[in-house]
């Protein structure tokens, strides 16, 4: 459970609730006194400058850090082994191949959205040195490889193709050659989901990277932003196949100790992509038939970290933040009339003020990788439309 009886917790949540900042500062500390939230007077939690240049700062640090690093690779022969940076030479910061895409995602984004901010020359010459067409050349033939074809299938691959979008949408000179660059990897992994998805029997259901409806999510969105038709009909087909005839999900098992995802609400996530409001309000409503209850008894509630410099136990900090959007993205679909809707939107603030506390705790574990889901559950980009 998640420790509500810490004074910082108890005083954000208080002004969540009763939609006030007028008794504490607009700026208010995490338990290690470096993450920073704030909260306007409808009780909404928004990226300000200060916390994008922050997250910026956090970011910039992981991308040009090379080790320590998790490689996780198949070698075929000793003539192949070497270092983070000779295998991956955009993509060789931030722990490991995943983190580094998605931390580029962060200074694409935050480059896009506050192009003044303190930190915009350096994220840009950051952008320019990594996402070069002879970086990701490098890349894409390494990710040819036979032993390599399912190298970071598909948490990986789902944070590349949003890479791609978000470079999509950025009218910038600069961005222009920064996307031009992603194509090469971008055509081989479009390729690789295509032959995989039919060939995947049952859908991976975990709360860590193979989980299968995060990624189908991704996909989709992509699909649909560049306008990939067979891709989107693959992608709906495998959802309808995989999720379609849930029901009675056993929320009540979730999490568990090494999670940051959870696997039910992912699921819901991804559904919400595929079926109509209505369609999808009965379909929740037999995926989950105690939500009601299970919303305000602490079934689904957030959850504390023990150890920040634990690797693995620092994940159920992405856990609030991942439930955060996903909460939020079910409230938004679902009928405006449903009953429900305002209880899931309370419950997805809880979770995001709870995840937005771990962000820059100074311990590596969790800032090399916290910052981007803390900016894709503010944000709530993986709502908008492709052009935003």
């Amino acid at each position: 459970m998640f420790a509500w009886k810490d004074p910082f917790f108890r005083q954000l949540f208080s002004i969540l609730l009763f939609g006030s900042v007028m008794t504490v500062p607009a700026w208010t500390q995490s338990p290690d006194g470096n993450s920073s939230v704030e909260l306007d007077s409808n009780a909404t939690i928004t990226l300000t400058s200060e916390m994008a240049d922050q997250w910026a700062e956090l970011v910039l640090h992981g991308v040009d850090t090379e080790f320590p690093n998790k490689l996780s690779l198949v070698y075929s022969n000793p003539d192949q082994i070497g270092t983070p940076q000779e295998h991956f030479p955009a993509f060789y910061g931030c722990f490991d191949w995943h983190s580094s895409v998605h931390g580029h995602w962060v200074l694409v984004r935050l480059l896009k959205t506050h192009p003044e901010m303190p930190a915009a020359t350096k994220i840009r010459e950051a952008l320019s040195r990594h996402l070069t067409a002879e970086n990701l050349k490098h890349e894409a033939e390494f990710f040819a490889r036979d032993e390599n074809k399912s190298f970071e299938r598909m948490y990986g691959w789902a944070w590349f193709l949003r890479l791609a979008m978000e470079l999509d949408s950025f009218e910038d000179d600069d961005a222009v050659q920064w996307r031009g660059a992603l194509e090469p990897l971008e055509e081989l992994l479009v390729e690789r989901i295509t032959a995989y998805l039919p060939l995947l029997t049952f859908p991976i259901r975990t709360g860590q990277h193979p989980d299968t409806a995060f990624a189908l999510g991704q996909v989709l969105d992509y699909a649909r932003a560049r306008g990939l038709n067979e891709l989107e009909e693959l992608v709906i087909t495998r959802a309808r196949d995989f999720y379609l005839a849930d029901t009675d999900y056993p929320v009540q098992y979730e999490p568990s100790g090494h999670d940051f995802f959870s696997s039910a609400w992912n699921e819901a996530d991804l559904m919400r992509r595929v079926l109509s409001p209505e369609d999808f309000a009965s379909w929740l409503d037999a995926f989950v038939p105690n939500l009601q209850q299970q919303l305000t008894d602490g079934t689904i509630s957030p959850v504390s970290v023990s150890d920040l410099t634990d690797g693995k136990l620092v994940h159920l900090a992405g856990l609030n933040l991942n439930r955060a959007w996903c909460l939020q993205s079910v409230a938004n679909h679902l009928p405006k009339q449903h009953p429900l809707v305002a209880a899931i939107r309370t419950n997805a603030r809880e979770h995001l003020v709870a995840g937005l506390a771990y962000i820059n705790s100074g311990h590596y574990e969790g800032d090399h990788w916290l910052a981007t889901f803390g900016l894709y559950a503010i944000s709530g980009v993986g709502q908008l439309g492709p052009n935003q």
